[in-house]
């Protein structure tokens, strides 16, 4: 890689849910690295706090299940920085856990709407805004391990990661001959207050201190350890950067080996 501010050299990126996780940690990486950048998340005091944080890029209310705050967030970044290079489709919500023989429509329609629904919107409203015109572009979609190998009452999360793989590979295909790229970034495990409130559910039920229960949970992981928020933004910056301009339509795990494919 790249050393410098030069990676994505005057590149504009979106970047949803923003506010906390992994979304501000990537905004700060790609301000760091040259990119003009528009933080979008529901929660407006925390997306605010968190572009100023990134030095220097723009913060705003969306919510990505809704057609009119989608088009009014791509309006904003053209408005302000006039085309957009990259988008990170990073908005997710795991849902509430439930076997599959208490699952509820509600449950089920909310977390595909943000899961899946919300990844459709976004990419449709990029693609005829800015990068169907200027036929260049990165959509980054982001997966989860628990798409490739699912988890006990989570049937409602893991249908919508699964079909948002299905959806990039499609996208892929549709959007490649006008020189836009489309690939999915696969976490395992992301070492942020929601994983640790998961793990400290998880170790409750099973009567044991979170401690004890996250070293069990990472035996099944070849280097023993959980991503930060940096490795999946270093994996984000490379998949949204020219570097990886013959890359599409794959999906790309960053789980320490948890889960290896093939």
């Amino acid at each position: 890689m790249k050393t410098g501010n030069s990676q994505l050299g005057g590149k504009v990126a979106i970047i949803t849910s923003g506010s906390t996780g992994t979304g501000p940690v990537m905004a700060k990486l790609f301000v760091e690295h040259g990119a003009r950048v528009l933080l979008s998340a529901r929660r407006e005091d925390l997306v605010h706090a968190a572009a100023e944080r990134a030095g220097g890029a723009i913060g705003m209310r969306a919510d990505v299940t809704n057609e009119a705050d989608v088009k009014a967030m791509v309006d904003r970044a053209i408005s302000a920085f006039g085309q957009v290079d990259i988008f990170l489709n990073n908005a997710a919500a795991p849902g509430h856990d439930k076997y599959i023989w208490e699952q509820t429509l509600e449950n089920w329609n909310a977390t595909i709407a943000i899961d899946l629904t919300a990844a459709m919107l976004c990419t449709r409203e990029v693609l005829n805004q800015s990068m169907l015109e200027r036929r260049s572009g990165s959509i980054v979609n982001f997966l989860s391990t628990a798409g490739w190998s699912g988890i006990p009452r989570k049937t409602h999360y893991v249908s919508a990661k699964k079909a948002l793989r299905a959806f990039t590979k499609t996208v892929a295909l549709e959007t490649g001959p006008h020189g836009i790229r489309c690939n999915c970034l696969v976490p395992g495990g992301i070492e942020t207050e929601l994983w640790r409130s998961w793990g400290e559910r998880m170790a409750a039920e099973q009567g044991i201190d979170f401690e004890p229960w996250k070293v069990t949970a990472l035996q099944g992981v070849a280097l023993r350890t959980i991503s930060q928020p940096l490795d999946i933004a270093n994996l984000a910056l490379f998949l949204a950067s020219d570097e990886s301009r013959t890359i599409t339509g794959q999906s790309i795990n960053c789980d320490a080996g948890g889960y290896m494919v093939g």
